[in-house]
């Protein structure tokens, strides 16, 4: 048995302020793929996702909700004959490894569920991330339910508000020299840690404003240069978006990255932002030569994401 692949996803836009009902744009990001598989051959890899999943069944047998129904049975059956998530997403790196699991288990154990074949309507959609939301909050502790529907639909999301969602399309990639990347911060982040960090932040009313006014105001500014294809405006407000996050996140951004962020910021070389929760994992960059990037940042592994 192999189950279907699920992607992983990539928040272009949003982190942090879609907790607090602005937008965001989230993509999914084909490098990276999980499934769900049963083989004669263990090995300790899916011995211990086995173990793991073992503890989601127990999670989602005692969950009280009139949302979704699983087939339990079936999924016992299949945990006992060895059935493990076969991932190629990195764990604690903000690109939806969680989400890619949960994806591929509503898709196969759901009774009556949600398909991407169907006209997903905006109450189809709210349904499908509020049954993910608690899915996925046995791994965050809080989820809001965006990486699973976004591994699950395989779609570019606009995220209007919390009740206000929409399948959308981005601009095909050119074979120009900007881009979209991954740096590795090759540390790992987690993300529970990192959300308390930011609710406590919240009970200062200084960085609510903040949040409110400049931190909403130029992720919606980049989130609308980018489904509309404006790069040059895109780059002016990516970069006010790096100059807000690095005043005001830097707990959120691993220290050793400090200076490489304001580096870019004052070169205007690339600017940084965070990729999920921030803490390690993988931070996110644009910049409008790539090839210059990777050797002003020789020292860093970078991953390609999308093409201007």
């Amino acid at each position: 048995m192999k189950g279907p692949l699920f992607y992983a996803k990539i928040l272009l836009f949003g982190e942090y302020g879609i907790i607090k009902d602005s937008k965001g744009l989230a993509i999914p990001y084909n490098s990276y793929q999980g499934a769900l598989i049963k083989s004669d051959k263990i090995s300790e890899i899916a011995k211990d996702s086995n173990l793991k999943l073992d503890k989601y069944y127990a999670y989602l047998s005692n969950l009280k909700t009139d949302l979704v129904v699983f087939n339990l049975q079936e999924f016992r059956k299949d945990l006992d004959e060895g059935m493990y998530f076969d991932s190629s997403i990195p764990q604690g790196y903000g690109v939806g490894s969680s989400g890619a699991l949960v994806a591929s288990i509503y898709d196969k154990y759901a009774s009556n569920k949600i398909t991407v074949l169907e006209n997903l309507t905006r109450a189809k959609l709210l349904k499908l991330k509020e049954v993910f939301s608690l899915m996925e909050s046995f791994f965050h502790g809080k989820s809001s339910g965006l990486d699973p529907l976004n591994s699950y639909l395989s779609l570019p999301i606009l995220i209007n508000s919390k009740d206000n969602l929409e399948p959308t399309g981005i601009p095909s990639q050119k074979e120009g020299k900007g881009a979209v990347f991954l740096l590795d911060s090759e540390i790992i982040g987690e993300t529970e840690p990192m959300v308390s960090l930011f609710m406590n932040k919240m009970k200062n009313e200084g960085f609510r404003k903040m949040l409110n006014e400049d931190f909403a105001k130029h992720t919606d500014a980049c989130i609308e240069d980018f489904l509309h294809g404006n790069v040059k405006s895109l780059f002016g407000n990516v970069k006010q978006l790096s100059k807000v996050v690095l005043e005001n996140f830097k707990p959120m951004i691993p220290s050793a990255f400090h200076k490489v962020w304001q580096h870019g910021i004052e070169t205007n070389d690339y600017y940084l932002k965070l990729c999920g929760s921030g803490g390690g994992g993988y931070i996110l960059g644009f910049t409008k030569d790539f090839n210059k990037t990777k050797t002003i940042l020789k020292d860093y592994k970078l991953e390609l994401v999308y093409r201007f």
